[in-house]
């Protein structure tokens, strides 16, 4: 497969599991952006650190 093909499937995934949450329960995403509008600058780049850590794990187990 290419890449372009791949990339939307991709985009497409990310895009329903993102919307997951604030389809099936807006007030804890709304609970949880306003906990994360009080975080520090430190503790969302670890927590984004560590998402992509994962996602590239997850990406080299699957490949």
């Amino acid at each position: 497969m290419d890449f372009w093909q791949v990339f939307p499937i991709a985009v497409a995934l990310l895009l329903i599991l993102e919307g997951l949450l604030p389809f099936l329960s807006p007030e804890r995403w709304r609970a949880m952006l306003a906990a994360v509008a009080t975080m520090d600058d430190r503790v969302i780049r670890r927590f984004g650190l560590g998402s992509m850590l994962c996602g590239l794990g997850l990406l080299y187990w699957v490949h």
